[in-house]
């Protein structure tokens, strides 16, 4: 029988693989001329949203063209198609980023192997702290869960990964919603329906606003009874290796059991070093 001889590599392959290393910068996307499955539109629309990774404040075509070194008219197309898809939103000539980007991070962050590696951290935290524990992200105007460790069920109604809940009035979203910019927020408000879920529910943006300045000053959220009554939940963030909030860590408690005092001196530690060795996934992913 005889053994197949391996092919040689494809003409350009090892190109190819250089290229994989090290990603281009927007000025080298030349290189990618005459690659029929190289899509420079796509490259180049990635590169704008890029862009905007270290402003809070809108952009103009000009201060996006020269940071991404593309021209005016390709970067006008570019923000044109993605204000379309409801990506970037305009005003006076300038751009910001609009909440629909979050959905470009959702697959990452509801990943199999992402889970997988934080399921058994919440399973220890749930297990040493004796509540349910959950992770979540914000996903538009709702936080999207991903992982739960249930040691009681504090809510009616069972939630699992891919469950969803208004973020204003749940611990993790308060959380996140409280480290977006400005202009994220302000897009947040004129999108989300306020609601009241009990008679403590903070519908009113002056209260929520106060509350995130709150969540700002102390890293951590706690909210009472505002998405059930008898439901008090803790939440803190869980950090990318740039520092940004990318989702949250729950755990939710009776409010007549657990008080303030016991929140910070045995809830939160363990709770911040589970959102480390979570975030610390994230940064090995």
């Amino acid at each position: 029988m005889e053994v197949p001889i391996p092919a040689d590599p494809a003409p350009g392959a090892e190109a190819a693989d250089a290229r994989r290393a090290a990603p281009p910068r927007p000025d080298q996307l030349d290189r990618f001329a005459g690659d029929p499955n190289f899509m420079l539109s796509l490259a180049r629309g990635l590169y704008v949203l890029e862009a905007f990774s270290e402003r809070k404040r809108p952009l103009t075509i000009s201060q996006i063209a020269q940071r991404t070194t593309l021209s005016r008219a390709s970067v006008r197309r570019c923000l044109y198609t993605l204000q379309q898809l409801g990506y970037v939103s305009q005003e006076d000539g300038r751009y910001a980023l609009r909440p629909r980007v979050l959905h470009l991070g959702h697959a990452y962050f509801s990943s199999a192997a992402l889970v997988a590696q934080a399921q058994p951290i919440l399973d220890r935290l749930s297990q040493a702290l004796g509540h349910t524990s959950a992770l979540a992200i914000l996903e538009d105007t709702d936080i999207l869960y991903l992982a739960r460790s249930e040691v009681q069920r504090m809510l009616p109604h069972a939630l699992g990964m891919g469950s969803r809940l208004p973020a204003f009035c749940t611990s993790v979203g308060r959380l996140l919603l409280s480290q977006l910019d400005d202009d994220a927020r302000e897009a947040y408000f004129a999108r989300a329906e306020l609601r009241p879920r009990t008679l403590q529910t903070k519908v009113s943006r002056e209260e929520l606003e106060e509350s995130f300045a709150r969540a700002r000053e102390l890293d951590y959220v706690v909210v009472d009874e505002e998405l059930e009554p008898g439901l008090r939940a803790i939440a803190v963030p869980v950090r990318a290796p740039s520092g940004e909030a990318v989702a949250g860590i729950s755990v939710s408690v009776r409010p007549g059991r657990v008080d303030q005092a016991e929140i910070a001196t045995r809830l939160l530690p363990k709770m911040r070093q589970a959102a480390d060795d979570i975030g610390a996934c994230i940064a090995a992913g």
